[in-house]
């Protein structure tokens, strides 16, 4: 489980095709910290790592989190928001992230605020996620606020500090992005539903 608090970036070095897997290399100043079978979230899709060494760590993505997630596009020297699992006694920062993204969404406006910034996104309401104004919502690893929330789309306001730490300054009108929505609104509507 991880929070959608953000520690520290990773950068892929190269990527490898083996069948339908794909393998990322990454470099991060913590890979020194990782253990092999150790979860690790990046850009919110968590995911195994299978070697470490001093500098630099590989995971393994299937075919199925590469078709429901941005890892398709992603190249090297890209740079991914990385979170290691929340310890149990840890502080919960964010709110409550499996790594599991639902689905991707498209960053469809960025508007300087003059210290902060808002990001107007849009995702396929046809799978049946939600936000609520002023509800939980993980884009790429980060737990952030809905806001303006209508079927389909939302908005978030960055300030400069998560603007700076996390990969929101790199991102642009076009870009997609990881959504995982709020795992308790994803449990009402499916009691709504009655499946």
């Amino acid at each position: 489980m991880f929070t959608g608090i953000i520690e520290s970036f990773g950068i892929v070095e190269a990527i490898t095709e083996e069948g339908s897997n794909v393998h990322f290399d990454m470099k991060s100043e913590i890979a020194q910290e990782l253990k092999i079978d150790q979860s690790l979230a990046h850009d919110g899709v968590c995911l195994t790592v299978v070697k470490v060494s001093p500098d630099s760590y590989r995971v393994t993505a299937i075919d199925e989190t590469i078709r429901k997630t941005n890892l398709a596009g992603w190249r090297v020297g890209k740079k991914v928001n990385l979170e290691r699992c929340m310890p149990a006694n840890g502080r919960f920062d964010g709110h409550i992230v499996q790594g599991h993204v639902d689905q991707t969404g498209t960053v469809k406006r960025i508007s300087d605020e003059n210290g902060s910034w808002v990001f107007d996104l849009e995702f396929d309401q046809s799978t049946g996620n939600v936000t609520v104004e002023k509800g939980s919502i993980t884009i790429n690893g980060t737990s952030l606020t809905c806001f303006n929330s209508k079927p389909g789309g939302f908005s978030v306001a960055i300030i400069p500090y998560t603007f700076e730490h996390t990969n929101f300054h790199q991102l642009q009108v076009g870009d997609l992005v990881n959504l995982e929505f709020d795992i308790v609104g994803k449990y009402i509507a499916r009691m709504i539903k009655g499946y």
